[in-house]
């Protein structure tokens, strides 16, 4: 029962930065937060200097998120299929290698619309 336990507990752990993901993702493409504000969306220099490229920032993190967090969570969904009925150590080890994997596109997402904001706009904001 305690092995059980500890396996839901991990997939739900497993899950989050995906479902994370996938919902922000969707949620940005959707409904990007309308003014640029510090509390809320893609907050970086480059991507709160104007309207336009706040809009961008959103609508390209959106799809970049979507994009990937789709996939991490069907592999992470069967990442942990696999792991169903190991011991509790190996299931911990499992998760927080999944967990570090999943970092990866969770946070690829910042230099990826960096890139493409100065790819679309120049210093000061105005689209190239």
């Amino acid at each position: 029962m305690e092995e059980l336990l500890f396996w839901l507990f991990t997939l739900a752990a497993a899950l989050l930065i995906p479902v994370c993901m996938t919902g922000l993702g969707r949620y940005f493409l959707n409904h990007p937060p309308k003014e640029i504000n510090s509390l809320f969306g893609y907050r970086t220099t480059s991507s709160m200097r104007n309207q336009e490229t706040w809009a961008f920032a959103h609508a390209y993190s959106g799809r970049f998120w979507y994009r990937t967090g789709r996939p991490a969570l069907a592999l992470s969904l069967l990442w942990m299929a696999l792991l169903f009925g190991k011991d509790v150590g190996t299931v911990g080890r499992s998760g927080v290698i999944l967990t570090a994997i999943q970092l990866i596109p969770f946070l690829a997402v910042i230099p990826a619309t960096e890139r493409a904001l100065k790819r679309e706009f120049d210093d000061l904001g105005r689209k190239r």
